[in-house]
C-alpha cells in the first residue's frame, strides 16, 4: 500500500466513510488481512469471526452465534470489540489494532446453520488510520476506474521509476503463446503495446498481457485486441490496443494506477509523505 500523509487520510475519510467493501479473497489478499487473527472480544472472551464486509464506520461479520455468545453480548450491553490484523511488510510483526463497536443486529446466514449470522457492528469511534487508508485506497481505485477509465499513463523513464514498473518482464500471451512486448501506456482499462511481426492478424483475438512491479507480485490481466497500428518506418513492428476484460483487472493494479494518477493531479509542495503510525494492539476502554 502507498505511504499517505494524515491530509490524505482525511481526505479519504472524508469521501468514502460510509462506503462498504467486500472482503473477498482478491480484497482481502490486496489488504494483507491476516484473517486467523481476526476476532471478535467481549467481557474478555476472544471469538471467532470472519470479516464480511467493513466500511470506516462500521462492518458485518459471520459468526456462530450460540446462546451462550448472545448472552454475553447482552451483559456487555453490546459493546465488543473488533481486532483486524495486517501484514507489514516493512517490519517482522503485522499491524494489529481493537476498533470499540456496537452490536446493531444480526440475520440468518445460512437456513441449515441457525447459529450461523451476520453480525452487524458500528464502530463507537473513526477507525485508526491504517483502516482508513486500507479501505480508502480501494475504494478510490475503484471509482477512478470508472470515471477514469481512458486516463492514460505514458511509459517514459520517470513514470516507469514512480511506478517501479518491470519493463523487461511485460509479454502478451495470446492463444497460450507468450511474446516479448512493449508497453507504451497503460490505463485503468488497458494497454498500448509495440510488438514484433503483423499485428493485424490478432485483431479481436482474445489476450492476456503480463505486467509486473517491483513491490507486487506478476500480474496477468485478460482483456481484448481491439485494433492495431503499424509503426510508422518500421515494417517489422506494430501497435497493439488491450482492453481489459473489466472485473478481472486485479485491485492492486488499480491501486497503482490511481495512486500515480492522483500523484499527477497534486501540486508540488503539498507536504511530505510519511509512514502512518502502527497502532499497538490494545484497546482503550475495551470490553
Amino acid at each position: 500500500m502507498p505511504l499517505l500523509t494524515s491530509q490524505r487520510i482525511n481526505e479519504l475519510f472524508q469521501n468514502f466513510q460510509t462506503v462498504e467493501v467486500i472482503f473477498n479473497k482478491p480484497i482481502s489478499s490486496a489488504l494483507e488481512l491476516i484473517s486467523k487473527e481476526v476476532y471478535i472480544k467481549c467481557l474478555g472472551y476472544q471469538l471467532k469471526c470472519i470479516i464480511y464486509s467493513c466500511s470506516m464506520t462500521g462492518g458485518k461479520l459471520i459468526m456462530n452465534l450460540t446462546p451462550d455468545i448472545l448472552k454475553l453480548f447482552s451483559k456487555a450491553n453490546n459493546s465488543v470489540s473488533l481486532r483486524f490484523c495486517f501484514h507489514d511488510p516493512d517490519h517482522s510483526s503485522p499491524i494489529t489494532f481493537f476498533i470499540n463497536c456496537k452490536v446493531i443486529g444480526y440475520s440468518p446466514y445460512d437456513k441449515d446453520s441457525p447459529n450461523l449470522q451476520f453480525l452487524s457492528l458500528k464502530f463507537t469511534h473513526q477507525p485508526p488510520e491504517d483502516l482508513i487508508g486500507r479501505l480508502g485506497l480501494i475504494i478510490e481505485a475503484n471509482v477512478n476506474a470508472k470515471k477514469r477509465a481512458e486516463d492514460r499513463i505514458i511509459l517514459n523513464e520517470e513514470t516507469i521509476k514512480a511506478l517501479e514498473f518491470l519493463p523487461k518482464a511485460s509479454a502478451l500471451v495470446v492463444n497460450g503463446i507468450p511474446r516479448a512486448c512493449i508497453i507504451r501506456d497503460i490505463s485503468f482499462s488497458g494497454a498500448r503495446i509495440i510488438i514484433s511481426g503483423l499485428g493485424k492478424f490478432l485483431v479481436n483475438k482474445p489476450a492476456t498481457i503480463r505486467i509486473e512491479f517491483q513491490d507486487l507480485p506478476q500480474m496477468l490481466i485478460p482483456g481484448e485486441i481491439l485494433r492495431y497500428e503499424p509503426v510508422e518506418g518500421r515494417k517489422d513492428l506494430s501497435t497493439l490496443a488491450i482492453k481489459f476484460i473489466e472485473d478481472q483487472v486485479p485491485i492492486s493494479y488499480r491501486i497503482k494506477i490511481n495512486d500515480q494518477m492522483t500523484k499527477r493531479k497534486k501540486t508540488p509542495g503539498g507536504g511530505e509523505v510519511s509512514p502512518p503510525k502502527r497502532p499497538e494492539d490494545k484497546s482503550p476502554g475495551a470490553p
